[in-house]
């Protein structure tokens, strides 16, 4: 094998490499914010009364009910 060959493949492994790590930095980036946004949806469900706060449970299970019935 000669040393341009080598050279090519380590420089695909590298960018290879490269592209891994971008990808998993955004991977992690996302489920940050997507943790973030289920806590501040739990902290607005908690602020809500006992009774303002099972209206709104209720309709998200409905809606989420209705939409798995017209998927079927």
């Amino acid at each position: 094998m000669g040393s341009s060959t080598r050279i090519i493949r380590a420089l695909l492994l590298v960018a290879a490499a490269a592209i891994l790590a971008a990808a998993a930095a955004q991977l992690r980036d996302k489920r940050e914010t997507a943790e973030l946004t289920v806590d501040d949806i739990h902290d607005q469900l908690d602020a809500l009364d006992p009774a303002t706060r099972a209206a709104v449970v209720a309709r998200l299970s409905s809606d989420e009910v209705k939409k798995v019935r017209g998927r079927s």
